[in-house]
């Protein structure tokens, strides 16, 4: 799909508030792309987050996904040329600077061409932790697939109610060994259930990830609106903002002692060696050219069945003997 083919940030991230409730929503609305957010979107997130921040009519941010899915990830096609090793495309617009020739971006090859973005995903303005800095309350609401970007926010969310049809993980762990978020969800998961899904890829059902003490509540996904609603009414008359930036400010400095904001940035630097990653076999798959040459959807797929069925990534493939 070309640039000009996807559609707007603004369709893709939705936003609505209640001056009266002073419970803001963001409405990720993409569901025949699984919720993916385009770069732009992201940006567009971030910037939403900030906005709620803010405003003081603000209490209680939900975040949610119209359809069936909470969201699988980031818009991989788009970003199908940073990964490839043969590309040499700029990479300004994640940083908001245009590409009119008046900066030039590192090229690839050099450290700095994926460092770059790497260590940017630690910056809470560009919506990868976006909710670190958030000093209201986040809600999270899960259903379907939380993969991805869409596990990032599941990691950094205050509260996060889920679908007991839920699948969590993220596609990386099998096709490059890791994500921006990894400090997080080994704190918030523990580190031996986090080393299974890292070193395995396998996504951790709703019922596994509450025994983690990752979520607050998993329901029937025909009651998760209402739950969802019972979690943002009880947060949004309790005590004043002021209070509630007091006690988001206790977390944060909380995150900072355990090291959450040391981890992003320890991630991005690993993230970064990705060039220097040597596969073990010629038929390994990772999400370079020879995904792309294959179709991405082809790869995932044959991949994915070489792993036993309840490891499986897709409830399509999970459903396979």
């Amino acid at each position: 799909m070309t640039e000009a083919m996807r559609p707007q940030p603004e369709e893709i991230v939705l936003y609505a508030k209640d001056p009266k409730t002073r419970i803001a929503t963001i409405t990720l609305n993409r569901p025949d792309a699984l919720n993916a957010p385009t770069i732009a979107a992201r940006l567009r997130f971030a910037d939403l987050v900030h906005r709620a921040n803010v405003d003081d009519e603000v209490k209680v941010l939900v975040i949610r996904g119209e359809g069936k899915h909470l969201g699988s990830g980031a818009d991989l096609p788009e970003q199908s040329e940073m990964l490839s090793p043969n590309s040499d495309v700029s990479l300004l617009h994640e940083f908001r600077i245009p590409d009119d020739g008046s900066v030039k971006y590192p090229p690839n090859g050099s450290y700095r061409y994926l460092a770059s973005i790497t260590n940017l995903y630690a910056n809470a303005d560009y919506g990868c932790r976006s909710l670190q800095s958030f000093k209201k309350i986040s809600i999270l609401e899960c259903k379907g697939y939380v993969y991805g970007w869409h596990f990032y926010l599941a990691a950094d969310a205050d509260i996060v109610v889920s679908a007991d049809d839920a699948l969590f993980g993220h596609a990386a762990f099998r096709y490059v060994g890791w994500g921006p978020r990894l400090w997080q969800w080994a704190e918030m998961m523990g580190p031996r259930k986090f080393a299974e899904m890292l070193f395995t890829g396998r996504p951790f059902t709703a019922a596994e990830m509450e025994r983690c003490n990752f979520l607050n509540s998993v329901v029937p996904r025909e009651a998760l609106e209402a739950e969802t609603a019972k979690y943002a009414h009880a947060c949004s008359i309790t005590r004043p903002n002021d209070v509630v930036t007091m006690q988001k400010t206790f977390f944060e400095l909380y995150k900072q002692y355990r090291g959450e904001y040391f981890g992003s940035v320890l991630t991005g630097m690993v993230e970064s060696l990705l060039p220097v990653v040597t596969n073990d076999a010629a038929d390994d798959l990772t999400l370079g050219d020879e995904t792309f040459d294959k179709g991405l959807n082809n790869a995932v797929k044959d991949n994915d069945s070489r792993y036993p069925a309840d490891w499986r990534l897709s409830f399509g493939g999970r459903k396979k003997a």
